[in-house]
């Protein structure tokens, strides 16, 4: 029996798979070295050359993607009525994603308002995650990106982010480990913050 084409195989992960498929991972599937991958990417993008996919490198892993010239007509057909991140919520992910691990205290006293809303939203949508506790009275949260706002803005890691010289406070330190009761605690001390305040951000959030 002839063996499969690994090329092949090697397009149906990329194609199945729901997030990037990592170098690591795809040797241990197509049961190759983890160097043997790179090339059987490569020997992929060639197979591809004059279809509608390509493959890209995010998050530290690798996806089938439409070429941009063909990407209006999936939109059509998966957002006809595309619904974009607000302003608010875009001002908070900047400010994470440069500085982070950053507090919410810290993104408060940036912004001038409370954040809870929006920060919960965008935690709901799994761009921002907590990350530990900041070595500071009332040890408050540490927040920063995830994989998933890599992927969803187009970015291998945080290094292909746009150098911008912003006036922010220094990232924090003094990391911790959570545990469930923690995390439970945060979001019910989130959910307590002035009803006024976060209605007012959750109501300006738009939906991802």
């Amino acid at each position: 029996m002839r063996p499969p084409d690994l090329v092949n195989a090697l397009q149906c992960l990329l194609f199945v798979g729901e997030e990037p498929l990592s170098a690591q991972r795809a040797a241990e599937l197509l049961q190759v070295r983890p160097e043997a991958v790179a090339e059987l990417i490569s020997k992929l993008q060639r197979k591809l050359k004059g279809h509608g996919l390509h493959v890209v490198h995010l998050a530290g892993g690798y996806a089938l993607a439409t070429l941009p010239d063909y990407a209006e007509y999936v939109q059509a057909l998966l957002e006809p009525d595309p619904q974009r991140l607000s302003k608010q919520a875009l001002e908070v992910l900047a400010i994470v994603a440069y500085r982070q691990p950053i507090t919410r205290p810290h993104i408060d006293a940036l912004r001038g308002v409370n954040s809870s809303g929006v920060i919960n939203s965008l935690i709901e949508k799994d761009l921002l995650r907590i990350t530990g506790r900041a070595q500071a009275p009332g040890r408050p949260f540490l927040l920063v990106t995830t994989a998933y706002f890599l992927s969803a803005f187009g970015l291998s890691d945080l290094d292909d982010l746009p150098r911008l010289e912003l006036p922010l406070p220094a990232a924090q330190s003094g990391t911790a480990e959570l545990s469930e009761d923690e995390t439970g605690e945060q979001a019910e001390a989130d959910q307590s913050a002035p009803e006024d305040e976060a209605q007012s951000e959750a109501e300006d959030e738009s939906a991802y």
